[in-house]
């Protein structure tokens, strides 16, 4: 449910809980700051939303070029799966449009992980501690209690013949359910006459 914002009677602010407090009971610092943010703020939610505007052209203008250039072979271009590199004439810039998969894991990674338990308390005196520390670090959550699934796949790397190791794998592999994909984009400028490209960074931690 939608709250209505608060009107807020002239010569007063609002504070922190909603309380409203006269101005001049306001500290002058406290009043500047909240100034301050609050064009900040704003500033920020308008290259917010040019960003997206931003994103929206790109991915049409570049989805609209792939299907023109196939349709020059009688091709049709299907869905959205698939990484394209499109390079400007003299070969200076690329753009690099990129989807990756969203992964999780179903149920059948819990018992994966029980037979894999069971193969670590009988592999404890003789599997090599860094092998161990391995297995034990794929399952290991982050803050936020999500498991990295990287790390969880990389599990069915391992060389490792015994059959119940298969079948935890196995396990894993089953598990694995594709929820949805990410599209990217990344912009590159050559260096000079070289062979290497430059990102151009749209990550303002990176500018």
């Amino acid at each position: 449910m939608t709250q209505a914002a608060t009107t807020i009677p002239t010569g007063y602010m609002q504070d922190a809980r909603g309380r409203l407090i006269r101005e001049e009971m306001v500290k002058p610092i406290d009043r500047t700051r909240d100034q301050i943010v609050g064009e900040l703020v704003a500033l920020a939610k308008r290259q917010s939303q040019a960003l997206a505007e931003f994103k929206k052209r790109v991915f049409g203008d570049a989805e609209a070029f792939i299907s023109m250039s196939a349709e020059e072979y009688g091709a049709k271009v299907g869905g959205a799966k698939g990484n394209v590199t499109l390079f400007s004439f003299d070969g200076r810039y690329k753009v690099q449009i990129a989807r990756a998969e969203n992964i999780t894991f179903d149920e059948r990674l819990q018992a994966a992980k029980v037979m894999i338990d069971e193969l670590l308390a009988e592999w404890t005196l003789g599997a090599r501690p860094e092998l161990q520390a391995i297995i034990q670090g794929a399952f290991e959550t982050d803050k936020e209690g999500n498991l990295n699934t990287g790390r969880i796949l990389s599990l069915r790397r391992l060389d490792i013949q015994d059959p119940r190791w298969k079948k935890a794998m196995y396990a894993i592999s089953d598990s694995v359910q594709v929820i949805g994909t990410k599209a990217y984009v990344r912009f590159y400028e050559r260096v000079g006459d070289s062979e290497e490209y430059r990102p151009i960074s749209l990550d303002i931690a990176k500018i």
